[in-house]
């Protein structure tokens, strides 16, 4: 590929990639450029191929450049040139001017205030040395790069000149800059190569997917994709007595619901064979040994660092009691092989773990062909090398357990593979342990693994969550190691952006109390209009509205007219409430007025949802424990419009004035009902407000935990319908039942 080739980079307008734009000025390659919308930095060629991410594309222009030594005099330079311009402390390289270089100089360049008062200061005279020299021996392409690129936010100046006060976005003065820094979803991935890159995502088919494994997926899948490589799904089956053919499709299932494109599927049990040998290969080196020390012991030793009485067994005795865990046996079961490590490491994940543990349940895969089983912690390095992973991303949950994984890798005299940490994503009040989610499927508390109220992709899917929202969410959580404690509320917000542009509207009214409008100069026959099923967007269709003299409204509404009061009818026009009857108790029972359709709906303060009332209603009769929510679903009744028996599974939708939801059963027959799941918005207070004085206090959090504030619910609506709206004419009601989860 050759320099003259190159199209235009394209990067985001607020973070300019200083360091690349610098280092083309330097060597005299043209590159044009141009900012994108798209917050991606890209490096497009004439032939259609494109690099992504700033160290790439410095990479790149390091190598086409003209000038020597630019990416390194030879490979051991070069090598040191991919650490250094990932952030090391080190400035030079070799005793060549180099990427690296540039890479420091732009980003104290780009630094602005915090660089100018540094250069002020007497504290790293070598590094203001250091930057001055580079700046005055290419003044001429720096100082055209820094007037264009930084100038025009006063950052970089020289230390005569005033820095340009910085302003955020609410006007304040800020020393916060962007400039230099790639977008916060962009993520790079250390050593890797473009077209090179080989990923796995490595579930243990134990449970479905939860929106914690989807951050691993997902991230998995973002790689691949940045670096032109490719995933692999593998099914971690190592533990017979947890997985089942069950949780490995259902796996399949939600990583293709999340987009994931991955390059085949393979087993661990795929490789037993292989494990086994590798097994005792490291017994006949001396590097693993079988011990018979109760497990609860074998604990106390490993944290006191005490070495097991088995450790010094010779190769012989171990050989002899390795067959024994093969065959099964009753001398075989007591034993587990460990790994000869070092029980004197601090890290205490390097102190003899254990390799391979007896277990007669037969496999789901594979039946009763073995009695023995490795742990994850010697399947995974090995099949990770195996299969030709370049890097492994693990959270960093397991951040002690990578030198055991290099260990293990060197050990078995294996190539070695990168290891890249991700922060464990958690929910706030929710539980992502499986183990703890299988007890919620066991004892019946919820409905099965896809219930709406639970975190598994499944559910939330069900619950009406885009997974265009979900990956957003994730990738703005960027490269972080730190733990994420995230709130629901954000991934919602996100949601409603992504369904609010475009999901349909339509109408429900409570059931239960609900209020009898009688309009007296109303339509004496019934007629039905078509109109948009959403005014902004012309492709969510249309639907038939039936307007009659006498229409329901919520006793919700009702309460708060006044006699006398004009009021607006959504989708039809004013009126003005003339009689409110009561009954003893002064519950509202029936309302009486007038259309005043001339008048202006701005002038209203009351806009109420209504639907046409007919003749009748077809119808038909520390411990988790200690926190469980007992109030997570609760129905409630209501009716609503004829035009949801056109809705399709999966369609989202929106109840005007209750909320969002997505249809979960579409309609199929009268005597098997609609079921619509309300979904979260991200506000604290939404769908249920409107229940709230019909049923009193709700309880409950979006997960099954206790909270202690008030929270929102989603609703699930069991719909009957009537005729069919292509009829165009008068429909009957739709009874509805509300089934409310708590969020």
């Amino acid at each position: 590929m050759e320099e003259e080739r190159i199209k235009v980079l394209s990067f985001p307008s607020d973070s300019p990639p200083l360091s690349i734009i610098a280092a083309a000025k330097i060597a005299g390659i043209a590159l044009p450029t141009q900012t994108s919308t798209s917050g991606s930095l890209t490096l497009s060629f004439s032939n259609g191929l494109e690099l992504h991410g700033n160290y790439v594309i410095l990479r790149y222009i390091g190598r086409v450049a003209a000038i020597r030594n630019f990416y390194g005099d030879d490979a051991f330079h070069a090598a040191q040139l991919h650490g250094r311009i990932y952030g090391e402390t080190h400035f030079f390289v070799s005793h060549s001017f180099s990427i690296a270089d540039i890479a420091i100089w732009s980003g104290l360049a780009g630094a602005g205030q915090r660089w100018e008062s540094l250069r002020k200061s007497s504290k790293y005279p070598n590094l203001v040395r250091w930057y001055n020299s580079v700046s005055a021996e290419y003044s001429d392409a720096l100082n055209e790069v820094t007037a264009l690129y930084v100038g025009k936010k006063g950052l970089g100046k020289q230390v005569a000149a005033k820095p340009k006060e910085q302003k955020s976005a609410d006007g304040n003065s800020s020393d916060k800059v962007n400039l230099g820094s790639r977008p916060s979803s962009e993520i790079d991935l250390p050593y890797a190569e473009l077209g090179k890159v080989r990923l796995r995502f490595a579930p243990e088919p134990s449970g479905y997917l939860h929106i914690g494994h989807s951050k691993a997926a997902l991230l998995n899948q973002y790689f691949a994709q940045r670096y032109q490589g490719e995933v692999i799904l593998r099914f971690d089956d190592t533990n017979p007595t947890k997985e089942s053919n069950e949780f490995v499709d259902n796996l399949i299932k939600d990583v293709e619901t999340l987009g994931i494109k991955y390059q085949k599927i393979t087993y661990t049990s795929d490789y037993f064979p292989k494990l086994m040998n590798m097994a005792e290969k490291l017994i006949k080196e001396g590097k693993a040994y079988v011990d018979d020390t109760p497990r609860e012991q074998m604990q106390k030793e490993r944290m006191d660092g005490i070495e097991s009485k088995c450790r010094s067994n010779s190769v012989e005795e171990n050989l002899k009691l390795w067959k024994e865990m093969i065959a099964g046996s009753e001398r075989g079961l007591q034993c587990c092989l460990r790994g000869k490590l070092d029980m004197q490491d601090p890290n205490k994940s390097l102190r003899d773990p254990v390799y391979y543990r007896c277990n007669p349940v037969p496999h789901h895969r594979i039946g009763a062909k073995y009695k023995l089983y490795p742990t994850y912690d010697f399947a995974c390095p090995f099949v990770d090398a195996e299969e030709g992973i370049t890097h492994a991303l693990r959270s960093s949950e397991y951040h002690d357990r990578n030198a055991q994984y290099y260990r293990i890798q060197e050990d078995m005299g294996m190539r070695k593979v990168h290891i890249y940490e991700f922060s464990r994503l958690n929910m706030v009040y929710t539980l992502l342990s499986k183990r703890k989610l299988l007890w919620f499927v066991q004892n019946g508390k919820v409905d099965g693994w896809d219930d709406p109220r639970f975190p598994t992709v499944q559910g939330i899917v069900r619950r009406g969550l885009k997974i265009e929202a979900l990956i957003q969410f994730i990738l703005e959580q960027g490269a972080s190691k730190n733990l994420n404690l995230m709130e629901w509320d954000k991934l919602w917000t996100i949601n409603k952006k992504i369904i609010d542009p475009v999901c349909p509207r339509h109408t429900a009214v409570i059931e239960e109390r609900k209020v009898l409008l009688t309009l007296t100069d109303g339509p004496d026959e019934p007629f039905v209009r078509i109109i948009p099923r959403h005014k902004k967007y012309d492709g969510a269709g249309e639907k038939a509205t039936t307007y009659t003299k006498r229409i329901w409204i919520d006793y919700a509404d009702a309460e708060y007219i006044s006699l006398n009061e004009e009021v607006t009818l959504m989708d039809w026009g004013n009126a003005i409430v003339k009689e409110i009857i009561k009954d003893q108790d002064g519950n509202i029972t029936q309302l009486v007025g007038v259309l005043h359709l001339q008048g202006s709906v701005k002038t209203t303060k009351l806009k109420l949802t209504w639907l046409a009332e007919t003749s009748e209603l077809l119808g038909e009769g520390e411990d988790f424990l200690d926190a469980l929510n007992p109030c997570t679903k609760k129905e409630t009744a209501a009716i609503g419009d004829s035009n949801i028996r056109n809705l399709k599974q999966g369609e989202i939708l929106q109840l005007e004035r209750k909320g969002y939801f997505r249809c979960d059963v579409p309609f199929v027959r009268p005597s098997k009902p609609v079921v619509l799941i309300a979904i979260p918005d991200g506000r604290q207070q939404s769908v249920l407000n409107l229940f709230n004085d019909h049923y009193g206090q709700m309880c409950g959090v979006s997960h099954l935990l206790e909270k202690h504030a008030m929270c929102h619910f989603p609703l699930q609506f069991n719909m009957i319908l009537a005729r069919s709206l292509l009829s165009h004419r008068p429909v009957n009601l739709v009874p509805v039942l509300c089934y409310t989860y708590p969020e």
